[in-house]
């Protein structure tokens, strides 16, 4: 059995009443490969309750998938590389889908900073499992880099510092693979305030992940997009 783990900020946490792309990933994972070969793991369950301000929610759009997961509103590479350890130690999984950044950049380190921690998070996982497998997206476009010239800047710059860690820290025993940012991704199209995914969004995140499972390592396969 293959295990998943996502990773991320608000953009996989997902917030009350919604899918999230962690769930379209997961629906296509499992009519992509037989049942009891594919499974999500992770310390977490929950979603983020703007009303109570805390990731204290069940209410998924559709429940009744494996919810689990290492995710936080407002938490980035400087908050997981200290937890991803015991994650992976705990919850025994074979491949990491993470998606952070923004929420570093935008709040907490510069680039390198943010480069740095997200070398440290890939070192941590490693003392866990040193086959771990991960998978990493790219900052993707959102409303402050729209208006933001040197916030744009910085996320320009992160990006290409994170394409040359992947480049450096991949081994063959510990692969790392970088997802490719949507094409077509349009914040005023594919979120709800121009930084979260609304349902549009949550597939367009969930088949960069798929797409590049499939193309480099051939598991599962291409992602079937809604009509």
């Amino acid at each position: 059995m293959l295990r998943f783990m996502f990773v991320g900020d608000s953009q996989t946490i997902g917030s009350a009443g919604e899918h999230t792309w962690r769930h379209r990933f997961w629906c296509h994972l499992r009519s992509a490969c037989e049942d009891g070969t594919v499974a999500v793991v992770g310390p977490r369950e929950t979603l983020y309750d703007k009303t109570a301000d805390a990731p204290t929610s069940l209410a998924y759009a559709d429940p009744g998938f494996p919810r689990r997961h290492l995710a936080g509103w407002g938490e980035g590479w400087l908050h997981m590389a200290p937890v991803v350890a015991d994650a992976v130690r705990t919850c025994g999984p074979d491949v990491l889908l993470v998606n952070l950044g923004l929420i570093d950049l935008g709040f907490y380190t510069d680039a390198g900073q943010t480069a740095a921690n997200m070398r440290r998070f890939v070192a941590e996982a490693r003392t866990a499992n040193p086959a771990v497998r991960i998978v990493v997206l790219p900052v993707i476009p959102n409303i402050r880099a729209e208006s933001d010239a040197p916030f744009a800047a910085e996320v320009a710059h992160f990006n290409t510092l994170l394409a040359k860690a992947v480049a450096d820290l991949s081994e063959p025993r510990s692969p790392l693979l970088l997802a490719t940012v949507p094409d077509a991704y349009d914040i005023h199209h594919d979120t709800y305030d121009g930084t979260h995914p609304n349902a549009s969004g949550e597939h367009k995140l969930a088949a960069a992940f798929a797409d590049a499972l499939h193309q480099a390592w051939g598991l599962g396969g291409p992602y079937r997009r809604p009509a």
